[in-house]
C-alpha cells in the first residue's frame, strides 16, 4: 500500500545543511502495521511528516497504491483523507477550546465525502464509542480531558473520514504506562477492525513489539535494520538494535522490580 523509495530530507542551507533522512526505503503493506524504531533525532519522525506531507523530500518518492503523495497542499483530497496522522502530544495537536463534537465535525468539514450521509450525532457518538469513549465526552472541550482521553479523540478525529493509513508518530510516549497500554490495545482493535495499515513510531522496541508486524529501525537518518518483528527482536543482526533491546529490556526489569526498591 505505502512505498516509500530512496527518501532524502535535509534541513538547512548549503555547508550547514543537515541531512535528517539519507536514503530510507520502506514498504507498510495491507491490514499490516510497521514498527519505525529509533532514538530522538534518527530520522524518524521526519520519514513520518514527508509520508503525510508535512514535510517536503529533496530526493525520493513516496507512494500509496503506487501514485505519487505530494505535499499536502496539491495531494488530491482522496490521498489526503486516505493517509491520516496521530501525533505525540494529543493536548497539542488538539485545540483545547473546542468541544470534541466540533473537532470531529471539522474534520467532516474538510472532507465532505467521508462525512456521515445521516444522523451525525449518532454517528459522532458510535465513533466516540469505537475509541472507547462515553458519548458524553462529546460535548466537553479537549482542555478538559485526560491525556488519555485526548489521545482517543485525535485517533477518532483520524479515523471520522475513514482513512486506509494511520501514521501514529511516538502516539504512547506522553502518556502515563498503564495509560499506554491502553491506547496499543486500542490501536490493535482499530486495525483489525477496521482493516488499517499503520506505520506505529516509537523510540522505545519494548512498545513496538506489542503492535508490530514487521520493524524497522533507523540511526542517524539511514535504515539499519528491517524485518518481521520475531526476527527483529528474537534475534538482531544490528548492534545498534541490539543495544535498543537491550535498553527496553532493562527498563522492563526495573518498572516490574520498582516496587522492592
Amino acid at each position: 500500500m505505502l512505498q516509500v523509495r530512496d527518501l532524502q530530507v535535509g534541513f538547512g542551507r548549503s555547508r550547514k545543511r543537515f541531512v535528517a533522512v539519507d536514503g530510507v526505503s520502506l514498504d507498510v503493506g495491507s491490514n499490516e502495521t510497521v514498527g519505525l524504531v529509533g532514538e530522538s533525532g534518527s530520522g524518524k519522525t521526519t520519514v513520518a511528516r514527508a509520508i503525510v506531507g508535512l514535510v517536503r523530500p529533496d530526493s525520493g518518492e513516496v507512494l500509496f497504491d503506487g501514485e505519487p503523495l505530494g505535499s499536502i497542499g496539491r495531494r488530491p483530497a482522496s490521498l489526503q483523507r486516505a493517509v491520516q496522522m496521530v501525533f505525540q502530544d494529543p493536548r497539542s495537536s488538539l485545540n483545547p477550546r473546542m468541544t470534541v463534537a466540533a473537532i470531529v465535525d471539522e474534520a467532516w468539514r474538510t472532507h465532505p465525502e467521508a462525512a456521515p450521509p445521516g444522523d451525525r450525532i449518532a454517528a459522532l457518538h458510535e465513533l466516540l464509542g469505537d475509541v472507547g469513549l462515553d458519548a458524553s465526552v462529546a460535548r466537553h472541550r479537549a482542555g478538559e480531558l485526560s491525556g488519555g482521553q485526548c489521545q482517543r479523540v485525535s485517533i477518532a478525529r483520524a479515523l471520522a473520514v475513514r482513512p486506509r493509513l494511520l501514521v501514529c508518530d511516538e502516539a504512547v510516549s506522553a502518556l502515563d504506562v498503564s495509560v499506554q497500554a491502553q491506547i496499543l490495545r486500542l490501536l490493535v482493535d482499530l486495525q483489525r477492525r477496521h482493516h488499517l495499515s499503520m506505520l506505529f513510531i516509537s523510540h522505545d522496541l519494548g512498545v513496538v513489539h506489542q503492535i508490530a508486524d514487521r520493524i524497522a529501525v533507523m540511526r542517524r537518518g539511514v535504515l539499519v535494520e528491517e524485518g518481521p518483528a520475531t526476527e527483529v527482536l528474537g534475534a538482531p543482526q544490528h548492534e545498534y538494535t541490539r543495544s535498543l533491546l537491550d535498553a527496553a529490556l532493562e527498563l522492563n526489569d526495573n518498572t516490574t522490580s520498582g516496587g522492592n526498591g
